[in-house]
């Protein structure tokens, strides 16, 4: 993952002004998050769990995170009190003053547009983050690490009755 530039209120740059950042210029922060008033800062864990949200309300998305995350994730789960599974699993971001990149991975539903799902990860998470905090997106990498067949469900289903 690139890390996100993070701007500055001072002047003092060495580049030349004839060569403005395509990313500063393609979309501007919905709110000041540094203002005459004060700084706002967000957490990354905020940006995380924003971003982890959003990415699940999509259409075609089974899961999130990697095989170890999950793994991880549903051995948390049986933990009694543990809150469930995570907001923020699968999800890794960077965040600077103003802007943010996010690296999500997914397990897929069989049958789904790829390239489809990707472009609408990136839409949902890119429009709830910016809507939220105010941060710039600045990337939305999808890694698709696995796909959920249809015949994976029946096979939990015998192995949850089993224990």
């Amino acid at each position: 993952m690139t890390s996100p530039p993070a701007t500055s209120k001072s002047s003092s740059s060495t580049s030349s002004p004839a060569a403005p950042s395509s990313v500063e210029s393609s979309f501007a922060p919905s709110t000041d998050l540094v203002s005459t008033q004060g700084k706002t800062t967000i957490a990354s864990s905020v940006v995380q769990k924003i971003a982890g949200m959003a990415a699940r309300e999509v259409s075609g998305v089974y899961k999130l995170g990697g095989g170890a995350a999950r793994t991880f994730g549903a051995i948390r789960e049986r933990i009694p009190g543990s809150g469930g599974p995570s907001a923020a699993q699968g999800v890794a971001v960077e965040v600077g003053e103003t802007q943010a990149a996010v690296d999500i991975d997914v397990v897929v539903e069989y049958g789904v547009s790829i390239a489809d799902l990707a472009t609408g990860i990136r839409r949902n998470v890119i429009n709830s983050v910016q809507r939220m905090t105010g941060l710039q997106v600045v990337e939305v990498n999808v890694s698709v690490d696995d796909i959920h067949l249809p015949t994976d469900s029946e096979e939990e289903t015998t192995e949850s009755r089993v224990q």
